[in-house]
């Protein structure tokens, strides 16, 4: 396979917070696959097909009165992203039940142990959205339920689904980056209930599942939820994340019009990952 030429960003962002999540918000929005963040900002990373001279002009951010974000950016052929991410890559311990770690970190002695190597996906479990997504996996149950994670990155949702005693899973990202990562973090991780799948909510035609797990963005999901509720069993949970808390309001009304009760949420620094039950 060709080894895939990217550009990339550096971006120096003061004050760091909240600034850095949210120019990864909109970076992620308009095609950028990787994401590192540094003492000094955000580095970021599209594949040059995907890149334009005009790629910035819609992140609303940089034009923001209440930040200084300045940048350079460069073509890069034939990165070796593993050891890029390695550099970059601690591991993660969320409740002190889970950890999210690569072959060469030590095992901890936790109760869900999950093995990734992300390359250019998103959800190592740094960032918030995953993190509390990891909570709500550990926080309900999930013994003998059919499960969707819809956009699904790296896989850890999934996987920490079928460690929790989930029957069927399926995993669907749209970006091939995504699709061939979660696949080999699922063999990595002898997931035996995992199916993964390359494309958009247009797969879920015909599927149905007790719980489905989301983890995208705003715009994403608002299109999307119809589809979700459709999807659930009677009874079934949806959990949501990938917004900020400004963006709570506007996805609970969406999920009010499918049929869908907002039973609570979790915050971590302006993100918001929230829970519903089909009604």
């Amino acid at each position: 396979m060709t080894t895939p030429i990217y550009v990339g960003y550096y971006f120096t962002v003061t004050p760091l917070q909240p600034a850095s999540d949210i120019l990864i918000a909109e970076l992620g929005a308009v095609g950028f696959e990787s994401f590192v963040e540094t003492e000094e900002g955000v580095e970021a990373y599209i594949q040059k097909q995907e890149w334009n001279d005009a790629i910035l002009e819609g992140i609303e951010i940089l034009s923001s009165d209440n930040f200084k974000i300045t940048f350079t950016y460069e073509e890069i052929e034939q990165v070796n992203w593993n050891i890029e991410w390695e550099k970059n890559f601690d591991p993660i311990l969320v409740d002190d039940i889970c950890s999210v770690r690569a072959p060469f970190h030590k095992q901890p002695d936790v109760k869900y142990d999950i093995l990734i190597e992300p390359k250019m996906s998103f959800g190592t479990g740094h960032h918030e959205t995953t993190h509390m997504m990891i909570q709500h996996i550990l926080e309900n149950g999930f013994e003998n339920k059919t499960v969707l994670d819809m956009g699904c990155g790296t896989g850890v949702l999934a996987i920490l689904a079928e460690m929790r005693g989930a029957i069927a899973v399926d995993a669907i990202d749209i970006d091939n980056w995504c699709y061939v990562n979660t696949m080999e973090n699922v063999t990595r991780n002898l997931a035996k209930k995992v199916q993964v799948f390359e494309g958009d909510a247009s797969l879920l035609t015909g599927r149905n599942y007790d719980i489905i797990i989301a983890n995208i963005n705003r715009n994403i999901l608002l299109e999307d939820i119809a589809t979700y509720s459709k999807c659930l069993n009677t009874n079934g949970q949806l959990f949501l994340s990938g917004f900020y808390e400004e963006d709570l309001e506007i996805i609970n009304a969406a999920c009010e019009r499918n049929k869908l009760k907002f039973i609570s949420s979790k915050k971590r620094n302006n993100w918001i990952a929230a829970s519903y039950l089909l009604k």
